[in-house]
């Protein structure tokens, strides 16, 4: 779709330093002001709601695009869990660059999770913006990032179109959230040099750096995705294409939610989440399976491993202040000293 932000400031001039929003709102979400939540039984005492997230993307969306409803939205709307005591909100839409953006927030007594996500058309090479949020009364797991669509670690000009302007924003999150521990190198591969992956213990004052860094972040995507040209080259239309149909088959087999999901409304509701919602493209983009694009976790009879390539994992972020992959850079000293 040819649309522009106009007036907006470019990637390289972004403000990094403006203010923090106001403290969230605090929203009991079983209130009647909480207009996604249909059930009472709900969250009764977070001090954070992710509709909050979720209704700024869509206002910030809508300022520069038409979206209109995807026809998931009429079978994804809304679950009750099978305990009865929490509810699962789903959203979806589309647009002329955009092939899905979609939300799920899932709301019990004990958690609330949100896993935000846009895919662009195959006919733009725009990374995948991702937010996946994990929320209990004491901890929370966070990834939120540009994912990128092709190999930033071995294709420096991907790398340079999308990330080199952005490496200042990423090294301000990283002071405030530290990296949260082991990913594996298959994972590691799915994102970009200023993905937010942390753990924290809840406070109100985390949540509001949270959502700042989620609008900071939702901006940039905007941003990238209003100054992005139409692809004509049909070799690089495909490429595009599979490139998001792996990430889709990655995401649908390896989600870390799968098990919270089966375990609030079993496996059959589960799996159609999984596949034609969360992921939806995984069965309709492209005819490889999970082991086409990963071999290596194939075991005997086409059985999958599960535990992936655990000898190999990141315990601290693997970029430097430059966005550069260490083990590149570790290679190149090597390389330098014969």
């Amino acid at each position: 779709m040819g649309f522009g932000l106009g007036g907006s400031a470019s990637s390289s001039s972004y403000c990094l330093q403006r203010t923090l929003p106001p403290s969230l709102t605090r929203i009991a979400i079983g209130s009647t002001s909480t207009r996604n939540c249909r059930r009472k039984t709900c969250i009764l005492n977070f001090s954070v709601s992710y509709h909050k997230f979720v209704d700024f993307a869509l206002d910030e969306t809508t300022r520069h695009i038409h979206l209109v409803p995807s026809p998931l939205q009429d079978k994804f709307n809304f679950m009750n869990s099978k305990d009865g005591k929490g509810g699962l909100s789903m959203r979806s839409f589309e647009a002329g660059k955009i092939r899905l953006l979609r939300s799920l927030i899932i709301e019990t007594e004990t958690m609330q999770v949100l896993d935000f996500a846009v895919f662009a058309k195959a006919e733009y090479d725009v990374p995948i913006f991702c937010a996946n949020i994990f929320t209990s009364a004491k901890t929370n797991i966070v990834v939120l990032d540009l994912n990128p669509l092709h190999d930033i670690i071995k294709r420096d000009d991907y790398k340079e179109k999308y990330f080199k302007n952005l490496i200042p924003l990423g090294l301000k999150y990283a002071e405030l959230f530290p990296w949260g521990g082991k990913l594996t190198s298959e994972s590691i591969n799915f994102f970009s040099p200023i993905v937010i992956w942390t753990k924290f213990t809840s406070s109100p004052q985390k949540y509001d750096i949270l959502y700042a860094a989620f609008r900071d972040y939702y901006k940039v995507w905007l941003e990238l995705i209003g100054k992005a040209d139409k692809e004509t080259d049909e070799s690089l239309i495909f490429h595009n294409l599979e490139a998001q149909h792996r990430y889709l088959t990655w995401r649908a087999e390896k989600d870390p939610g799968k098990g919270l999901l089966k375990k609030l409304i079993g496996d059959t509701l589960a799996k159609d989440l999984l596949r034609s919602f969360l992921f939806n493209g995984v069965d309709e983009l492209g005819s490889k399976t999970f082991n086409d694009y990963f071999p290596h976790y194939c075991c005997e009879e086409g059985v999958i491993n599960t535990k992936g390539n655990i000898m190999k994992s990141f315990e601290n972020r693997p970029w430097d202040a430059r966005g550069e992959f260490l083990v590149k850079v570790l290679q190149g000293m090597l390389d330098a000293t014969g």
